[in-house]
């Protein structure tokens, strides 16, 4: 019966495949790689690796040459820069080294708002390293620090879209100087897939100045630098990884107690992660009673749609190499018109399925294994999970493969498999294929991407009409017109037990387009943008089930990163089948079968966050279905050297004819750093849908990057009869260690 189905899914991925192969080939020929000409510096090896202090007092660097010549991305295009950088490159046969002297004539005015390890560094003045060890231009690894020396990095996963959860181990030290400040950075080759037989990296730096709103990089292209929009790193050869294994034992000690029932439950829970690098550039993971107790705790959020919510995952285990399990480039549209659960239906892999039982309590996972990297122009991502058993839940072996191949100069053609159903004691197979296009050097000087992709489901009990496929084609300029059409059908009983659907039976248009206008350079504002985003959902049986219409009238950005932005927005909603929108005790609010227009229109200010003191609001008002909502919404941050403090509220005040309601979300967030290596945060979160006040604090160390200890807290007390007398729910402590051996 596989054999039979696989057959018929393969034919249909022909198909599918080989409308976009049709579209596009001569748009292939189009490519123009003289829009930015490939810069090339050459790195210079040494025997004695210098002291990562921050100071650039060893001779070893004055043997590389120095990178000048850097421009503006923003406000300017290719125009000088207000500071000079200067970045030099060595090695040795371990690692990578790069130092930059980045000039700041305003020293005291140098951004620093980001306190610890892990965090995004929007808000602060920053250095960007991008490296490409394959130089395939394709996906690469992201680098990035500020003044206090925090590391923050990340995997593309496209050339265009990063995830910024993923880790690795590097160091970083970084000083301060009379005329601006200093980073010197250690990139270990055993942190790094990589191909030894490529002396040619994709090799780029950028770097912000926030005051100024001001974007530099060395190598950029229509505003942008990304993986595939780089410079080029010569004469890397002769390097090391070691034996290529590191050996990641950890320990917890936990303690849970059910305020309800009274049991409580403690636990001691050692792991083990151990991570083998089978050739240079392929990956052997294998995972034993993974524990993840120290993750952090998702954000909260009201849901008023009738369709479920998508939470990413935080887990590392699933995060490392997470690019090569990327199919048909599924959640990466940027439709603003589409909710994420939208635009990650028909998902055929969604790793936070692994080690949650059918209520979503956690599962234990046994043991697992994942083989990923790359074989030449071919990727590879396998991953193989024994689930334990959960209640009336048997264990479970689930088994994920993902390969594609790069062809043409920057696209990739690939399948996806997944065997196992971690909710259920039913079989679940899941088969498709997907092809990638992209062009980010068309003659036009505007890039191009394109994709097609097909997958079909079998299950016990669900025959027929098993189905997914969807196609694209998207311009993703920084600067001048943007737009994408897509489309995806997703049938009535496609299933990927491991994958994330919220709306089946449906077919799914959408259509966005807008234009970016840069100011000229010393004004107030630095940028003008508009546009029209949409989507319409469809019933594969016919007639329309959503319609949603999103207009930004203007979005302005000063020079002192400044926002304001002005939005109209419409939705049609044909509801089949009643759904409650809000409940309490003694009463629930439902939206019955109708057909619903309503019309909404909203603005949201902003402030620039590198400021000591910043705010956003966020106001719409309108129609909601038959009845209307207000929603406010808004986030207040203080921040000073070593503390933040961050408080968030949104509000909901609906009015229907089947019942008024309020929704309140209230969020509360305070980072303390004892040190540069030890923090002290807090999140604390409330909602008068699920009454729930939750706690979530914890210490955290890292001596060092790939050492960590935490003490985590989680305290949840709820009001359940909504009389304000709130009651102890659940309370765990964790206390973790966990520690990399590398060989």
């Amino acid at each position: 019966m596989r054999c039979t189905f696989l057959l018929k899914a393969f034919t249909a991925c022909k198909t599918a495949l080989l409308v976009m192969l049709i579209c596009i080939p001569a748009l292939a020929t189009a490519q123009n790689n003289s829009g930015a000409a490939r810069k090339s510096i050459e790195a210079v090896r040494i025997t004695r690796a210098p002291v990562i202090d921050g100071v650039l007092d060893d001779d070893v660097w004055a043997l590389a040459k120095p990178i000048t010549d850097f421009h503006q991305t923003r406000p300017g295009d290719q125009t000088p820069t207000s500071e000079d950088t200067e970045v030099r490159i060595l090695y040795t046969e371990d690692a990578i080294y790069i130092a930059a002297r980045m000039d700041d004539s305003e020293p005291d005015l140098i951004a620093t708002p980001t306190l610890r390890h892990g965090q995004g560094l929007g808000p602060d003045d920053r250095l960007v390293i991008i490296l490409d060890p394959f130089n395939t231009r394709r996906t690469g690894y992201r680098f990035e620090t500020n003044l206090n020396g925090v590391r923050h990095d990340a995997l593309y996963t496209t050339v265009n879209n990063f995830n910024a959860d993923w880790s690795t181990i590097w160091d970083v030290k970084t000083s301060l100087y009379e005329n601006g400040w200093i980073a010197e950075i250690e990139i270990p080759f055993k942190s790094l897939p990589m191909d030894p037989n490529t002396e040619e990296w994709g090799f780029n730096f950028g770097r912000g100045i926030r005051r100024r709103n001001e974007e530099m990089a060395w190598v950029s292209f229509n505003r942008g630098f990304n993986p595939s929009i780089a410079g080029t790193l010569t004469g890397m050869r002769d390097m090391s990884q070691g034996v290529g294994l590191d050996i990641v034992p950890s320990l917890a000690v936990v303690q849970q107690k059910n305020h309800v029932s009274g049991d409580s439950n403690n636990q001691i829970n050692p792991s083990l992660d151990a991570f083998y690098r089978i050739t240079p550039s392929l990956n052997a993971a294998l995972t034993i009673n993974t524990d993840f107790s120290a993750v952090n705790v998702d954000s909260r959020q009201v849901n008023l749609d009738r369709f479920n919510l998508f939470f990413p995952e935080q887990r590392n285990f699933f995060l490392n190499d997470a690019d090569l399990f990327q199919f048909g480039n599924i959640g990466n549209t940027g439709n603003q018109a589409t909710s994420d659960g939208s635009q990650q239906n028909a998902r055929p892999y969604f790793s936070r399925k692994i080690g949650l039982g059918a209520g979503g309590a956690p599962v234990d996972i046994e043991y697992g294994g994942r083989l990923s990297g790359r074989v030449g122009r071919w990727n590879i991502g396998t991953l193989a999970i024994q689930q334990g058993a959960d209640g009336a839940l048997d264990p479970s072996s689930l088994f994920i493969s993902r390969i594609s191949a790069n062809v043409l100069a920057e696209s990739n053609v690939g399948f996806i498999i997944t065997d196992g159903d971690p909710t259920s004691n039913l079989d679940n197979l899941v088969f498709g294929a997907d092809f990638r296009y992209l062009n980010t050097r068309l003659s036009s000087g505007m890039a191009l991407e394109g994709d097609a992709w097909y997958m079909q489901s079998e299950t016990p009990g669900l025959v027929g009409d098993d189905a997914s496929w969807g196609l694209g084609l998207r311009s993703p300029n920084n600067q001048g017109w943007r737009g994408g059409v897509g489309f995806k059908e997703v049938q009535e009983n496609f299933n990927p037990a491991m994958g994330f659907v919220n709306n089946a039976g449906v077919r799914d248009y959408s259509l966005d387009f807008g234009y970016t206008h840069f100011m000229k350079p010393g004004g107030f504002l630095q940028q003008l943008q508009t546009s029209f985003d949409a989507q319409r959902v469809n019933f594969i049986e016919g007639g329309l089930q959503t319609e949603r219409l999103r207009f930004s009238v203007l979005e302005a950005t000063t020079n002192s990163r400044d926002f304001l932005r002005i939005r109209l927005a419409s939705n049609k909603e044909v509801v089949k089948q009643p759904f409650v929108v809000y409940r309490e005790p003694g009463r629930q609010v439902v939206i019955e079968p109708g057909n619903y227009q309503f019309y909404r229109g909203g603005i949201r200010i902003a402030t620039a966050n590198q400021r000591p003191i910043s705010f956003s609001l966020n106001t719409f008002l309108g129609d909601f279905y038959n009845g209307t909502r207000s929603n406010y919404n808004g986030q207040i941050r203080y921040q000073a050297r070593k503390f933040i403090i961050e408080g968030g509220y949104e509000f909901n005040n609906i009015s229907l004819p089947q019942g008024d309601f309020i929704t309140r979300l209230i969020t509360l967030n305070t980072q303390y750093a004892f040190t540069s290596n030890f923090y002290w945060v807090t999140n604390v979160q409330y909602d008068n849908v699920s009454e729930v006040l939750g706690v979530n604090t914890r210490l955290q160390w890292i001596p060092e990057a790939g050492q960590e200890g935490f003490i985590v807290l989680n305290y949840n007390v709820e009001d359940a009869d909504k009389d304000n007398d709130f009651q102890a729910l659940s309370a765990d402590l964790s206390v973790k260690f966990t520690y990399t051996f590398r060989y």
